[in-house]
């Protein structure tokens, strides 16, 4: 069991839970992902790690309430208890100095930017950092992530808040000199700021979550296809090279289910919406 420390509402239906999980927050790295099983009987959900202090032993974790077992999770507060947590997993994000860094982030994983963009700093990086959202409701971290970064913009899909859509980025990347992209996202942020990327030859580095079951390499439901070849998200990445991802394979694998999770997610919450709080 473990105990939530602090639970914070960054957005509308964006939640960052602190976690008391002190084996955890002691391996942690950048880059890596946890599975989280709300109850007993729960499914097992991977989230991208978004903080750790080894001295707390606490990490942080940001989700959005789209799913059954994500609104399950939403439903627990501050002093509640998950019912397990397993990581770190995947490989750490590879941090070192490279020299003019683009980090750009959609919706909830701006959270983990935060960290990236962090870690990234202290390298000595000079890092240009993009957030982007549906709507402007929907930005958090922004101060945050503005005070690590160089220069700092923001986007919308509407235009509500700063540039409409990511193609101002293309007016960057060809009047200056990156020596690496870092993105995380949708699949549709992935894509685009790789084709973006591609003609400049700029290495760019994806954060893929496709689906997955175990986490460990043993399933085999992560799979995609990367350069042609087939790779385990979770072992092997989840960040890959940008440019040799099969993104339509991607999107076909997490739509795969997606009538049953909608289903699933409907049957719960006619049923009461029962979140299965339990206390140690």
């Amino acid at each position: 069991m473990y105990q939530i420390v602090s639970a914070k509402e960054l957005a509308p239906k964006i939640k960052l839970f602190e976690v008391y999980a002190p084996d955890v927050a002691a391996k942690s790295k950048p880059g890596q992902f946890i599975m989280v099983v709300v109850g007993e009987k729960g499914e097992r959900v991977p989230l991208t790690i978004a903080g750790y202090d080894a001295e707390k032993g606490t990490i942080s974790f940001a989700f959005n309430e789209v799913g059954k077992s994500t609104k399950q999770l939403g439903l627990l507060k501050e002093g509640d208890y998950i019912w397990n947590i397993t990581g770190p997993l995947g490989t750490p994000s590879e941090i070192k100095n490279f020299g003019k860094v683009l980090c750009v982030a959609g919706g909830v994983m701006i959270a983990p930017m935060l960290l990236q963009v962090k870690a990234l700093r202290e390298a000595g990086n000079t890092i240009v950092t993009v957030i982007g959202v549906r709507i402007k409701e929907l930005l958090f971290y922004r101060e945050e992530i503005k005070a690590l970064s160089h220069r700092f913009y923001v986007a919308t899909d509407d235009g509500s808040e700063g540039y409409k859509g990511l193609d101002f980025l293309k007016d960057i990347v060809s009047k200056e000199n990156f020596d690496r992209c870092i993105v995380m996202g949708p699949v549709a942020t992935l894509k685009t700021v790789s084709e973006i990327t591609r003609p400049f030859k700029i290495p760019t580095i994806v954060t893929l979550m496709p689906p997955m079951v175990d986490g460990m390499g043993m399933c085999g439901v992560c799979r995609v296809t990367v350069g042609g070849q087939m790779k385990f998200g979770c072992v092997d990445g989840p960040e890959f090279d940008g440019h040799l991802v099969d993104y339509e394979e991607l999107v076909k694998r997490q739509r795969m289910l997606l009538p049953e999770e909608r289903l699933s997610s409907v049957l719960w919450e006619l049923g009461g919406c029962s979140c299965g709080r339990k206390q140690a």
